[in-house]
């Protein structure tokens, strides 16, 4: 039988071998799905994106850049008052912060993932997948800050806070504590997976954010199908203990994550000069809470089937401002 990718309970193990080796099986062959796709279908950040075509130039007062209906900065008196020109801009700079803050997070995916498959053994199905997804999220990070790039703006990335606490723990976790790396990831993709489909169903007009949109969510559903099957087959195993610390820090976790992936940066009010008072407005405004909480209702659902939801961490969700929410995405499995 193929050893636990990240530990776990081996009573569990032992007490129900036939469930813990077809669990496997099915978790082998996921994971050469997700190889096979990442061969058949994948992206290069410069060849499948026409960088030069005219129609995709990056121009600050382009009108096309707009905040859409959901993002509760659009939705002050403050924002709509501006002219068309500044809620271009303004609108543009909430794009590329967003993309040099999702490449920083993807960097620390990357080194998290390939600290994990250095101690993977010979044969293990994960070793092949997650270097293909490590490729895929290094195409992502080359297309993300090209756009930063070509926007002309000296936009700034995660809070150095947590850049520190990411770079000297998170980091490690992808080997102290794969279930909670992997969660940790889910607290990052999930989110802008989330917005980045609602803001396609909802149509983007500038079609170089658009092209953008569309090879980061076909991609990222594979990333995200990875941790979610692999959470899926490592949680159960896990002692009661593990179990409870999970259950603990994930609210927690994803709290913190869907509020640095939804929220308007700090750095745009002070690029834009926006009063403090209507930042507040921003996030307090009823339309951002539903998708902040829709952006967390899929990592919500997956820790309640992993049992790690109960009466009293359900309410450290809806403190966090993750409420259960019905009809999210159904996104990728």
């Amino acid at each position: 039988m193929t050893p636990p990718l990240g530990g776990g309970d081996r009573t569990f193990e032992k007490e129900n071998a036939v469930t813990v080796t077809e669990a496997d099986a099915t978790f082998r062959s996921i994971v050469e799905r997700l190889s096979r796709q990442s061969v058949d279908k994948h992206f290069d950040a410069y060849t499948d994106v026409a960088w030069d075509d005219p129609d995709f130039a990056v121009d600050p007062s382009d009108p096309r850049w707009d905040l859409w209906e959901g993002d509760g900065l659009g939705h002050t008196d403050w924002y709509r008052s501006q002219p068309e020109e500044v809620r271009s801009a303004i609108a543009l700079h909430r794009v590329a912060a967003a993309m040099r803050i999702g490449w920083e997070f993807e960097n620390i995916l990357q080194r998290g993932l390939l600290s994990y498959v250095f101690r993977l053994p010979n044969g293990a199905e994960a070793f092949r997948y997650l270097h293909h997804e490590i490729i895929e999220e290094s195409q992502h990070t080359l297309m993300f800050q090209e756009f930063v790039n070509r926007s002309g703006l000296p936009v700034r990335g995660l809070p150095r806070l947590i850049t520190f606490v990411a770079e000297r723990f998170v980091i490690r976790l992808s080997r102290a504590d794969p279930q909670l790396f992997f969660l940790f990831v889910l607290g990052g993709e999930d989110p802008v997976d989330h917005l980045q489909r609602q803001r396609l169903r909802a149509g983007v007009r500038h079609p170089l954010l658009e092209r953008i949109m569309r090879i980061h969510v076909t991609e990222e559903a594979r990333h995200i199908s990875f941790a979610r099957n692999y959470l899926r087959i490592e949680v159960p195993r896990s002692s009661r203990t593990r179990r409870l610390r999970l259950a603990l820090r994930a609210p927690l976790l994803y709290g913190a994550m869907v509020r640095i992936m939804v929220d308007p940066p700090a750095q745009l009010g002070r690029a834009h000069g926006i009063p403090s008072a209507v930042m507040r407005e921003a996030v307090r405004h009823p339309s951002h809470r539903a998708i902040r909480a829709a952006a967390g209702s899929k990592p919500r659902k997956l820790c309640t089937d992993l049992g790690l939801v109960n009466a009293f961490t359900a309410r450290l969700w809806d403190l966090a401002g993750l409420t259960q929410t019905a009809g999210a995405d159904a996104g990728a499995t």
